[in-house]
């Protein structure tokens, strides 16, 4: 039992947050008092308050009672709780709280098993450059003997073994520590580089601690930066010749892209280049724009992957070269020169023959365009270049390709459901179609869905597409639509994956609905990991293990969670359009179920235009890597 003081404390404290908005804020009114002897999950909780952590999303065990006691008390201070059925699940949900909002919450777990859960899901957030709090409850620092849940053998730290080897982490072994523990966090999740996960470890015994004195306002507080600009005259002298020298020049933007569509779209007009996209980056250059080439790498498009295979000077912007972004670097079939923006040195460094600018991608490309027109380059005449006119050509190639999957070959007879059903491409589209129609965000979930998804994606704006191309983990998509509940000022979501996806995390039907999430689970069926059986196919001529033979009324499983609205797609397009109207008009979550084709018919499918390194491939891949020497 705490003693009543702790906890009328507590209860003082928390009303003085609910009043001035903030414990500096109280203090500073005096309404409390600068120094208080608190507990250290208190002093936790007070320090990621002063970061603008308000949320908390997770499952509670034996391993993190304690912090439970204290959120209840701290609700009359604004802080919300989101408890949940899987730890996997609630690190989706603050990642997308993240990526899509701007919001840091905090994912708790108990010791053991729970937060291994947390930590598989957090690959997303690692990947993808999320900043969220992870609490995590540790073995006792007495050491009296083995605690249930911990990693069985006798050795210190080995959890903090664990979380270190994924990203920046630490045990408050001592309360004291709590600073410190703070400012390392705050460094990471909202870093200007690539903010990360932080791995905060809470031992049982120390998460109750008294910290005597501890001074409320020396909690580390966030502070703001201005962007640098780090490209010297002599990198942009490099930049300009090289452009001078080179006809067939290629933009190829990554996630590190976002927020400077202007720069790029002058950039492209000056040195007359096509612009091919990330599949992380829909919508960061207009598609309407000339110059886009759509998606470039392996599984990119004929016009994406033409821009880069035939491109003599490249430049990169805000990208990790990640395997399929560039066919493991065998793309760059013609690349005499690379440019590579980026704030990580390591990435703008990944290619030979690169000019790195490392920094604020933004800032540098402003004052690259500043120096390009005042050394009179300017390439773009008032008709197309002849390498623009061969881009524009392949786009068009591009473009009757995908129509004749979108509108003259949209169904095909699927020898699983034993009837015409739509292909995944017809599927995807209609479902792009409406989210646009009433300004849905759409998640895209691994695998086959992922990759037609991005390569049919055209949004005129960003922030409209989110795809886990990092990490790829299924279940994503489904657990992202418990951010619509999290967030301040929430969007509509439709979470589009396999079923394979959505069984991962199949939670989501209760979560959501319990925290009144308002959201789309469009379940695309074909009872096979689709992705994997076409490699299988492309690679070796069957497939194997990669399907299963049991089928399973979806329809009937979600509507089994009162509150979920579960309807068949049907198996056409107008018929789906019609299931999409009606699954919206529904004030919670809703679920589209929709059986798609698997075969080897190529209307089935978008294609893939190059290799990487996976399978039988992998001899091939590596000695074209060493032949372009990129």
């Amino acid at each position: 039992m705490n003693p009543e003081w702790i906890t009328q404390g507590r209860i003082e404290r928390a009303q003085a947050i609910a009043q001035h908005g903030t414990i500096r804020a109280a203090v500073e009114a005096g309404t409390v008092g600068q120094f208080a002897d608190i507990t250290m999950n208190e002093a936790l909780l007070l320090g990621l308050h002063s970061q603008g952590v308000r949320k908390y999303v997770g499952i509670f065990g034996h391993g993190s009672t304690d912090l439970g006691e204290i959120l209840r008390i701290y609700e009359a201070a604004g802080i919300q709780t989101f408890a949940v059925h899987h730890e996997v699940l609630a690190a989706h949900a603050a990642t997308t709280l993240y990526w899509q909002y701007g919001e840091t919450a905090a994912v708790f777990t108990s010791i053991g098993p729970g937060a291994l859960h947390a930590l598989a899901g957090s690959l997303t957030g690692l990947s993808n450059g999320a900043g969220v709090y992870y609490l995590l409850g540790d073995e006792t620092t007495y050491d009296e003997g083995p605690n249930m849940q911990q990693i069985p053998r006798r050795e210190q730290g080995l959890f903090l073994q664990l979380t270190s080897t994924l990203g920046p982490s630490y045990t408050l072994h001592t309360p004291q520590a709590i600073n410190t523990a703070l400012r390392n966090g705050m460094n990471a999740t909202k870093g200007k580089v690539w903010p990360s996960p932080f791995y905060m470890l809470l031992p049982m015994n120390t998460q109750p601690e008294i910290i005597q004195d501890c001074n409320l306002l020396g909690f580390p507080e966030p502070m703001s930066s201005a962007p640098q600009v780090c490209g010297s005259e002599g990198t942009f002298a490099e930049i300009i010749e090289a452009v001078q020298q080179y006809d067939k020049i290629t933009i190829k933007i990554g996630g590190g892209a976002q927020g400077i569509r202007d720069e790029l779209v002058q950039l492209a007009d000056l040195v007359d280049a096509a612009v091919v996209s990330g599949p992380q980056v829909p919508g960061v250059f207009p598609p309407s724009n000339l110059r886009h080439m759509a998606v470039g790498g392996s599984k990119g498009s004929i016009c994406g992957n033409f821009a880069m295979a035939e491109a003599e000077l490249v430049f990169v912007i805000g990208a990790r070269a990640v395997c399929q972004w560039d066919s493991s670097g065998v793309a760059w079939k013609k690349v005499q020169q690379f440019i590579n923006f980026n704030t990580n040195p390591a990435d703008a460094l990944h290619y030979n023959r690169t000019i790195p600018v490392i920094g604020d991608a933004k800032a540098n490309l402003q004052l690259l365009i500043q120096k390009l027109r005042a050394a009179g380059v300017g390439k773009s005449t008032g008709k197309p270049s002849v390498w623009l006119t061969q881009c524009v050509e392949k786009r068009a190639e591009w473009t009757a390709f995908c129509e004749q999957r979108f509108i003259e070959k949209t169904r095909l007879y699927d020898e699983v459901f034993d009837r015409e059903v739509l292909t995944q491409p017809a599927a995807i589209k209609t479902a792009c179609d409406f989210a646009k129609k009433v300004g849905a965000v759409k998640f895209f979930d691994a695998g086959d869905v992922q990759a037609n998804g991005f390569q049919i994606v055209e949004d005129e704006e960003p922030g409209f597409t989110f795809t886990d191309v990092g990490a790829s983990y299924m279940g994503f998509a489904a657990s992202s639509l418990l951010a619509a509940a999290m967030a301040d000022e929430p969007q509509y979501g439709m979470a589009i994956c396999g079923e394979g996806s959505f069984l991962m995390n199949p939670q989501i039907l209760i979560d959501a609905t319990e925290h009144q999430a308002r959201g789309m689970i469009v379940i695309l069926d074909n009872r096979r990991m689709a992705a994997i059986t076409g490699l299988q196919w492309a690679q070796y001529g069957h497939d194997y293990a990669t399907n299963d033979s049991v089928p399973v009324d979806y329809v009937a499983l979600c509507n089994a969670v009162r509150g979920v609205h579960a309807i068949s797609g049907g198996t056409s397009c107008e018929e789906l359009t019609a299931a999409f109207e009606e699954a919206y008009r529904h004030e919670g979550l809703s679920v589209v179920h929709v059986p798609v084709y698997c075969g080897k018919d190529e209307m089935g499918g978008l294609g893939a235009y190059g290799q990487w390194n996976v399978g039988n491939w992998c001899e091939d891949v590596q000695k074209e890597h060493q032949r372009l020497g990129v």
